[in-house]
């Protein structure tokens, strides 16, 4: 081998060893959590493999969408409820032909009687957002007329919910979301 060629294989050789050497000490620890010499953690490296819990929230459990529409004579109210499990997301879009009374509220399961945790309440013809259970139980909307003439509340959700609940005139009606041909609205 002549001088030329000797040369090319120290350098390829040498260009090996550092390829090596960059996949031991930043490579692997960065983008596997594998860290054999302990240089990813002492550069700082080793946190970017693990996965970033607040952005991902994945579910188990089926995506469902629900549309109901309510009428509310002159200081007549109703509630509106989904089951939710804690973590789970909800988007939503509330319309009211005119300003109504709301309460965006929850009760967490096993909770006394009466007791609820309010996120919103405000007076107002539509909220539209997002919303993550903190808690199992059921979370919703109180929304009442304060108005002289009737109002038309329509609400569109979409997330993680296995049921609703309606409380209208002293009465309960219960929605199964997860039964095929469950009573849904």
């Amino acid at each position: 081998m002549n001088g030329e060629g000797r040369r090319a294989v120290i350098a390829g050789a040498g260009a090996l060893l550092v390829a090596c050497a960059v996949l031991v000490v930043a490579v692997l620890p960065a983008e596997y959590g594998f860290d054999p010499l302990g240089t990813g953690a002492a550069l700082g490296l080793t946190g970017l493999a693990e996965e970033n819990s607040g952005a991902l929230n994945s579910r188990e459990g089926a995506w469902r969408e629900d549309r109901i529409e309510f009428q509310l004579a002159p200081f007549e109210a109703l509630e509106y409820k989904y089951r939710m499990t804690g973590g789970s997301a909800l988007l939503f879009d509330w319309r009211a032909g005119s300003e109504v009374l709301f309460d965006m509220h929850a009760e967490p399961d096993g909770a006394a009687p009466g007791y609820a945790e309010s996120f919103a309440k405000s007076r107002s013809s539509g909220e539209a957002g997002s919303y993550t259970a903190p808690f199992d139980g059921i979370h919703g909307w109180f929304w009442q007329n304060r108005g002289q003439e009737d109002v038309t509340v329509v609400l569109e959700t979409r997330g993680y919910f296995s049921g609703a609940v309606e409380l209208r005139d002293g009465r309960e009606f219960e929605y199964d979301f997860e039964t095929p041909g469950g009573n849904q609205p």
